[in-house]
């Protein structure tokens, strides 16, 4: 009778940590036997919580499993149960548990800043970390939202959108001026006490105030028009037209609710959607769809809950969230969330009114957003299933690579990876490959793919050695034929990762788009019939491929077209840069200046004048 080592798990092992619990608020995280964390959960009273899952009966079905799997439970106490919900929340963002919902989009969302650190503000839209010195304005609920507002308000306010270096170096007004959205600040076609006066009413209709712009706009155009101005009338004619185009664009705004996100939750047949419908200085910039990862047993509160702590990690919540459903404590979220941001943070969950007419609207579009998602999802599964009939996969892939490189005679070039799966393109989880090869002859395909796929697969083999964590794929597919199929197969021996499916793309004789070829190591190319499915699908990753390759490659040539000699200067960043540009007008004039004259450029050191010197003279 051979002995077994399996360690235990289930109700006993979390009875077993009742001992050395108290009724403190903490976190506690549930392993399983290969210390992975399953699941992550917060507790007003750390004892009583983990007492409910050492009982053997009364537990959900995906409770009941994750209660078998646990082998372990680690603790935190915190001082109170809002700690405790933050932790709670990073935790769960960090080590995403395979049993917590888990939102899966989490993008940050673009804002408008109204700069403030020049003398004429410039308005442009902003992604990422506030650390421009300006206003901002948002969160929209997408670039395109942003774009079309920008357009109208330069239409209306007449704001620059250039950049600083591009302001400086301007001797007459540009396009923008021409076509009446710019006042052409830079060559003084309007006084600094003017510019800053549209400045303000940008910033003032950006808040919610557009009422008291339109009276002050008419009010103006009346002016001149008894003045006999008749220009001046028409252009403020044009903007207040322009202005009101902008407040139609934006649909209904509410007329009692300034600032807020409106949050409504639909679940159905264990999948969820999210709506967040942005609000802000009483205007409607937008909404958004999120498809939080739960269970088929989970509720609205808890999803609700998760959802926003995760949502709200690492953005700035408004002053008040309606929501569609109570969470299981409001206050307590409240109670983080004006923690974290340092000001009062209202839940509502409304029952009548125009907030509850906003909760409907959201509800409505969660309900149809969450049909499209599973219709969609259906079609998708029938996809990758008759993608592995077709090439003889063992079963349908839930994650495909696609790649294709892009280059012009070997200048530029750059590898691309795709990535799709059961929901579709995987936007997030694209990337991009500089190829750094200085061996490889110029337009050499076969090894620039040699080098992409040497380096996702060493980066694989280092991040994700056990294949356990969802980054490896179940299919390759490559832009190429026999060839470039050999050679990634060399590549794939060498790594030791040749049990990865992988399928080479070529277009045939013809080179038709229909007339598709499949490559495979060890077997004869084969073709799929002109109208299957399964063709037109490759053809979307294949030419999706394309289109991220060739626009990687675009980035990079333009990058290099627009590179200055001033970028190779060590020590010369943005500021320093603009400076030498603005006082020598170009880089080949610095690149000809004496040292006196660097020396007398405002902001340069004398350390550095002798720096961007040497590098322009000291060439042997």
């Amino acid at each position: 009778m051979t002995e077994t080592n399996a360690p235990e798990t289930g109700h006993d092992v979390i009875r077993g940590y009742l001992r050395s619990l108290d009724g403190s608020p903490g976190v506690y995280r549930m392993l399983d036997a290969q210390a992975r964390v399953l699941y992550v959960g917060k507790a007003r009273n750390l004892r009583a919580r983990v007492s409910n899952y050492a009982r053997p009966t009364g537990h959900t079905g995906r409770i009941q499993r994750m209660i078998r799997d646990t082998a372990s439970m680690m603790f935190l106490t915190t001082a109170t149960e809002t700690e405790a919900l933050l932790l709670e929340q990073n935790l769960i963002k960090q080590l995403k548990p395979r049993y917590n919902v888990l939102l899966r989009d989490d993008k940050s969302f673009p804002n408008i800043l109204v700069t403030k650190a020049h003398d004429y503000p410039m308005i442009k839209k902003h992604r990422g970390a506030k650390r421009e010195k300006g206003a901002y304005y948002g969160p929209f609920a997408s670039a395109g939202a942003v774009n079309r507002t920008l357009a109208q308000l330069q239409r209306v306010f007449m704001l620059r959108n250039c950049s600083d270096t591009m302001f400086e170096g301007r001797t007459r007004p540009c396009l923008q001026y021409q076509i009446k959205r710019c006042t052409a600040p830079c060559v003084g076609y309007i006084s600094r006490e003017d510019y800053a006066a549209q400045v303000s009413d940008a910033e003032r209709f950006l808040s919610g105030r557009s009422t008291e712009i339109q009276e002050k706009l008419a009010q103006d155009m009346q002016a001149a028009s008894d003045e006999m101005e008749f220009e001046k009338a028409a252009a403020l004619r044009d903007r207040i037209k322009a202005l009101t185009q902008v407040q139609t664009a934006q649909g209904i705004n509410p007329r009692t609710v300034k600032d807020a996100d409106v949050i409504a939750l639909h679940l159905e047949k264990g999948q969820a959607c999210v709506q967040v419908f942005f609000i802000r200085g009483g205007q409607n910039w937008g909404n958004r769809d999120f498809y939080p990862r739960v269970g088929v047993d989970v509720e609205e509160p808890e999803v609700l809950e998760a959802f926003i702590g995760q949502f709200y990690d690492s953005k700035e919540p408004p002053r008040q969230l309606i929501l569609s459903h109570a969470l299981e404590d409001n206050d307590l979220m409240a109670a983080a969330l004006g923690e974290r941001l340092g000001r009062k943070v209202e839940i509502l969950v409304p029952i009548r009114g125009e907030k509850a007419e906003l909760v409907d609207g959201a509800l409505r579009n969660a309900r149809e957003s969450l049909a499209r998602k599973m219709a969609e999802s259906a079609t998708q599964a029938k996809l990758l299933s008759g993608l592995a009939e077709a090439f003889g996969l063992d079963a349908p892939p839930g994650r495909i690579e696609v790649y294709d490189n892009s280059h012009i005679q070997g200048a530029h070039a750059v590898g691309a990876m795709i990535v799709a799966g059961p929901d579709g393109f995987l936007k997030n989880q694209y990337r991009k490959f500089n190829i750094r090869g200085d061996e490889l002859t110029p337009g050499d395909d076969f090894g620039m793919m040699k080098e992409v796929l040497k380096r996702r697969f060493k980066r694989l083999l280092k991040e994700d050695p056990e294949r356990d964590k969802g980054l490896w794929p179940d299919l390759l597919l490559i832009d190429g034929g026999a060839g470039q199929v050999s050679a990634v197969a060399s590549i794939m021996r060498e790594m030791g990762v040749e049990d990865i499916a992988m399928v080479g793309v070529a277009k045939g004789v013809d080179r038709d788009h229909g007339k598709e070829e499949f490559h495979r190591v060890g077997t004869r190319p084969m073709a799929l019939r002109h109208n299957d499915p399964v063709l037109y699908f490759v053809q979307r990753l294949r030419d999706e491929a394309h289109r991220f390759a060739i626009g990687t490659h675009r980035a990079k040539r333009s990058k290099a077209v627009s590179a200055s000699p001033l970028d190779e200067v060590p020590g010369v960043g943005a500021a320093r840069k603009r400076a030498l540009l603005a006082h020598f007008g170009s880089a080949k004039a610095v690149s000809r200046a004496a040292l006196a004259d660097l020396k007398a450029v405002e902001g340069v050191s004398e350390a550095l004048a002798q720096r961007v010197y040497d590098h322009f003279h000291d060439k042997g």
